[in-house]
């Protein structure tokens, strides 16, 4: 989260009433992320104070956004603890904010744990194939936007800004998981609408408990296998090396697989899957840290980290 875009007292305020949500009493930016504009929103109603996150579109267009709004919607009424969208007298649920498309979300109790054990895993697993079994009737449908199609457009433009070696693995990434994409094995496995940026800093808990899942703007549909590949190479995996943590692991997999055990097609495709996720973040890494956005509050990610995270996935393939 960043702020692109600023928002003043007076916008929010109106914003705040047209949506019943309560007198404005702050308004404040967040740091860290690097996609949208995003604040947390104090307004207080019969009293109390109530706590909320306003988002500011920058790239996804309102064309675009309806897919990621109602599947919150649909899986917040299915149970599964995720942010609500506000909706204003008409039923709306995409506003608009200093000209930009814009939502409202209530905001999540607790804080992220950027240090898992194996239990903060295996609740990240069990409600993650929660989700996915919930959203299968989600009667919207949209492209994973940062899937396969994407890396084929981007590699070449992060291509100048990377030595040989990291060329070499980029390209050589990148046809392998067209080969994959290309298989009988891959048209096998199952699909729906998936979180697809599911890390750390993206899930809440309070005193030990999993209180939510946010961040949905990176969904779409795409095979499952993909979101489990995208959570097992940040949730399991030692961040300053990258290697595999094989005991989280473990635990992630065993709680989503007591909810939806994997099919054939997805036990033979986990080390690809592995690779194609730590390729995406790698890619879009390197885009943002080259070729930045101007943001009064903006920290781009290391672009390395997922290079050292692919490089693990490559030499040492894990089976499930």
């Amino acid at each position: 989260m960043a702020v692109f875009t600023e928002v003043g007292q007076e916008q929010a305020r109106e914003l705040a009433q047209r949506l019943g949500l309560g007198e404005l009493r702050e308004l404040r930016g967040i740091q860290g992320g690097i996609e949208n504009t995003n604040y947390f929103v104090t307004t207080v109603q019969e009293g109390r104070a109530v706590e909320w996150v306003l988002t500011l579109f920058e790239r996804l267009t309102a064309e675009q956004l309806p897919f990621y709004l109602h599947l919150m919607k649909h899986l917040a009424q299915r149970g599964i603890p995720v942010p609500d969208p506000q909706a204003d007298r008409d039923g709306d649920i995409l506003h608009h904010v200093c000209g930009k498309p814009a939502a409202v979300v209530n905001r999540l109790a607790g804080h992220s744990e950027l240090a898992p054990t194996a239990a903060h895993c295996a609740s990240v697993g069990e409600m993650l194939a929660r989700l996915h079994l919930e959203a299968r009737d989600f009667n919207r449908a949209q492209p994973n936007l940062r899937g396969l199609a994407w890396w084929n457009e981007t590699v070449p433009v992060v291509l100048p800004f990377v030595g040989p070696e990291q060329a070499d693995l980029l390209r050589s990434e990148l046809a392998f998981q067209n080969h994959v994409a290309a298989s009988s094995a891959c048209a096998a496995l199952p699909r729906g609408p998936i979180h697809a940026d599911l890390f750390r800093d993206n899930v809440m808990f309070q005193d030990g408990a999993l209180t939510g899942f946010f961040d949905f703007y990176f969904a779409g549909v795409d095979s499952w296998l993909f979101d489990i590949g995208v959570c097992l190479n940040d949730w399991c995996v030692d961040l300053p090396t990258g290697a595999h943590d094989a005991v989280r692991c473990r635990a992630f997999l065993g709680a989503y697989q007591r909810v939806r055990p994997l099919a054939a097609a997805e036990r033979q495709l986990l080390p690809a899957m592995l690779r194609a996720g730590a390729l995406r973040f790698w890619i879009s890494r390197l885009w943002d840290f080259h070729l930045p956005r101007e943001a009064a509050l903006l920290k781009p990610h290391d672009p390395a980290h997922f290079e050292r995270v692919l490089r693990q996935r490559v030499a040492n393939p894990v089976h499930a």
